[in-house]
């Protein structure tokens, strides 16, 4: 009265899974459906093969769009990393092109000034 071997009772259980994560999919529940391991799941060459379809199908589609997303997050992480140094390096290059003048130059140039300042005047 009782029990059926373990082997028995394992496609069943697979088959039943199947057909539980069909009909979540089936009323556009994929959370829940994911909740109760849709990307899991194997289906058996016993499960229903319609479910079976919708299943496989459900799991296809999302593991394309999860790499799709990662590749989008990777991309953006680029982009910034690159517009990051691109930043650091105009930064470097203005610091550099625009020294100030050595002390002796900047002596020469303020009495330069200073002359013709004194020539203008009456």
């Amino acid at each position: 009265m009782g029990s059926r071997p373990a082997s028995d009772t394992a496609p069943a259980h697979a088959c039943a899974r199947v057909l539980q994560l069909d009909a979540l999919l089936r009323v556009n529940d994929v959370d829940a459906a994911l909740d109760a391991g849709l990307m899991q799941c194997l289906p058996c060459p016993g499960c229903d093969p319609e479910a079976a379809t919708r299943v496989i199908k459900a799991q296809r589609s999302l593991a394309a769009a999860w790499a799709a997303r990662d590749r989008y997050r990777a991309r953006n992480e680029r982009l910034a990393r690159r517009a990051a140094e691109r930043l650091a390096r105009r930064d470097t290059a203005s610091v550099q092109a625009s020294p100030g003048l050595p002390p002796a130059a900047a002596a020469a140039l303020a009495r330069a000034k200073a002359k013709a300042a004194d020539r203008g005047r009456p």
